[in-house]
């Protein structure tokens, strides 16, 4: 941005997004002032989950469902509403009627977006104080969606809802923006997106060069140890990063999927865990 060019600001500006993530009880009122900021892509996200045992989900789900309901119905309005269903978890909220209830909510939004339970020690280890069943026999860096529960997932929500695998994803076509993770190189997560979305993402699909790739790292802290491995049509593999932040900043800078060689992605699971997936052929 250039900033002594107020025209550069303003379009900056108009090209923002900005990423509501809420269960909260949202009121008339509120809806009319988000409508008001007509300088920003608003996106409302509104976390739903199902889960009725307050022991593991202490705020009822009804007051997502509620106010889903609430913004979707404005009408004109300026934001953007996605029923963001998570954490699915076998056993929790996985049963036909849980399917059926999330397929029925889907289309009070613009967009819906599912993922698993991020099970990880400190996770694992409340449900073990609490006396809890635990969901899964270990725990694991990334989210849990095992493959049963995707298929099942997916023709619960067949031909009811613009559905998508990644946040971004969803961010993105309900604005009419290509993805800004870049997610159109693993083309297995693309087999559920709406054909218009795809050919969208498409068209500003563009592979880095290491030049490139090394010169924006170098402009972040942290950046400056970073070492091309390869680039293909799909993602970058990079090494010597010493935390996610500068990946994460190479990535939506570029648009294009920047994988640390130290988490590789498995075919058909990008960004998973193994639980519950058979296959293990790297991507």
């Amino acid at each position: 941005m250039d900033v002594e060019r107020p025209d550069s600001v303003v379009k900056v500006l108009l090209d923002a997004r900005v990423l509501v993530i809420t269960r909260h009880q949202l009121r008339a009122e509120d809806c009319e002032r988000l409508n008001r900021l007509g300088s920003i892509k608003m996106t409302l996200l509104l976390t739903y989950s199902g889960i009725e045992d307050r022991r593991i989900e202490p705020y009822p789900s009804e007051v997502a469902a509620a106010s889903l309901r609430l913004a979707t119905a404005v009408r004109p309005r300026r934001y953007r509403t996605i029923f963001y269903w998570r954490p699915l978890v076998p056993g929790l909220n996985d049963t036909d009627e849980h399917l059926s209830r999330a397929a029925e909510l889907s289309r009070h939004a613009d967009a819906t977006v599912f993922t698993g339970l991020f099970y990880r020690d400190e996770i694992a280890a409340y449900y073990q104080a609490a006396g809890l069943p635990e969901p899964y026999a270990g725990t694991a860096r990334r989210k849990v969606v095992p493959e049963t529960l995707e298929r099942r997932v997916l023709e619960a929500l067949a031909d009811r809802a613009q559905l998508f695998r990644k946040t971004s994803c969803a961010v993105s076509y309900v604005h009419g923006l290509p993805d800004y993770n870049g997610h159109y190189g693993v083309r297995e997560l693309c087999d559920i997106c709406p054909v218009g979305q795809i050919r969208r993402c498409s068209e500003a699909h563009q592979v880095p060069t290491a030049e490139q790739l090394t010169a924006l790292a170098s402009s972040v802290p942290d950046g400056d140890g970073l070492e091309v491995l390869d680039i293909t049509d799909r993602a970058a593999v990079v090494a010597g990063l010493p935390h996610e932040q500068p990946r994460y900043f190479l990535q939506h800078a570029l648009a294009f999927q920047i994988h640390d060689v130290r988490h590789p992605h498995l075919s058909r699971r990008h960004g998973r865990a193994d639980i519950g997936w058979t296959e293990r052929a790297a991507s």
